[in-house]
């Protein structure tokens, strides 16, 4: 069963790093879009959403390897 797991925690690693990513370059593209908005305008910017999809994908992938990890623990008792 350790040749399962350990593969997929190596898996949600790389999706959270993915995530963080992803989200770290949607909030620098959100920031240059803050300053040259229209102050009037209403509602989040498409990259704003996006950043918020990646870092709850972030903590969802995190929460899973936990999860995983704590199944390997238990099973290596």
């Amino acid at each position: 069963m350790n040749y399962i797991l350990v593969p997929i925690i190596i898996v949600l690693v790389i999706m959270v790093i993915v995530s963080l990513v992803r989200g770290i370059i949607a909030f620098m593209n959100s920031t240059k879009e803050d300053l040259n908005r229209d102050p009037n305008a209403v509602g989040p910017s498409p990259n704003q959403i996006l950043q918020n999809r990646m870092m709850f994908n972030r903590i969802k992938y995190q929460m899973a390897a936990v999860l995983v990890c704590a199944l390997l623990l238990a099973m290596a008792r």
